[in-house]
């Protein structure tokens, strides 16, 4: 618990330190046109509704999760509250969302990435309501699918634990920017090249912080499932994350 500690402590000086009023890769209130903003809300909310029912199903087996859960939650909110100012004069900051794929699933993680998004555009101002779809889409969906395909891959593929988490992690991340410049992209096509011109030029923009942030966040999930090994092996051990069998929703072991 103490190593816990530490690492949050680590991460909250890390937020104090950089300053806030850079632009994030959230799309920010109001920034996307009224079509595109409810095209992302109706393209979440399926993804919503199912990470919703694996929640509970979940909680219901398995009620001693409950707080496993909520650190998976915390810790994609503190890590992509992070706004790290880019050479670019913008900026960059991690997702997180691979440490609760890993553990509960893509799903699951689509519902705790939208309620860090909203906590986030209520409290600080990063995003926003009116582009929350858009935000989950990119941090909240694609993100944690991809991460999770990383996962179960290279599992499949023989790779030890470590590199399987740090895959995940770091393309999960990477994946997610690339998802947030193509919204912007088709929001905002360039006149000349069009859609992938300005998606190009969006990914141009955030790849001198997002890289190294990526492989980053990859390195820090390594050292927290590490972590949880050595003090919640009970609840890894029940979610499958060492011998990589997916989590049951029922006493007789049906697959999510």
């Amino acid at each position: 618990m103490k190593r816990i500690s530490l690492l949050i402590a680590y991460v909250l000086a890390i937020y104090i330190v950089f300053p806030n009023d850079a632009y994030g890769m959230h799309i920010m209130e109001g920034f996307l046109p009224f079509n595109w903003a409810a095209f992302w809300w109706l393209a979440m909310i399926p993804f919503v509704i199912a990470g919703v029912r694996s929640i509970k199903k979940t909680v219901a087996l398995h009620p001693s999760l409950k707080m496993l859960l909520g650190m998976a939650g915390a810790f994609a909110f503190v890590l992509s509250s992070l706004k790290i100012p880019s050479v670019t004069g913008s900026c960059s900051h991690p997702t997180g969302v691979g440490l609760g794929t890993i553990l509960f699933g893509p799903t699951a993680m689509t519902v705790l990435g939208m309620i860090v998004l909203i906590f986030q555009a209520l409290l600080i101002a990063h995003g926003g309501i009116t582009t929350l779809g858009a935000n989950t889409f990119s941090m909240g969906i694609v993100g944690p699918f991809v991460s999770y395909g990383k996962y179960k891959g290279a599992k499949k593929l023989g790779a030890p634990l470590w590199l399987s988490v740090f895959l995940s992690a770091t393309i999960g991340d990477l994946m997610t920017y690339i998802t947030t410049s193509f919204q912007l992209g088709l929001a905002f096509p360039a006149a000349s090249g069009g859609v992938m011109a300005s998606a190009l030029k969006f990914m141009g923009i955030f790849a001198f912080t997002q890289l190294p942030l990526a492989v980053s966040e990859g390195i820090l999930t390594v050292m927290v499932i590490n972590i949880f090994s050595a003090y919640n092996k009970k609840e890894l051990g029940i979610l499958g994350v060492f011998t990589g069998k997916e989590l049951p929703t029922n006493k007789k072991g049906v697959k999510l």
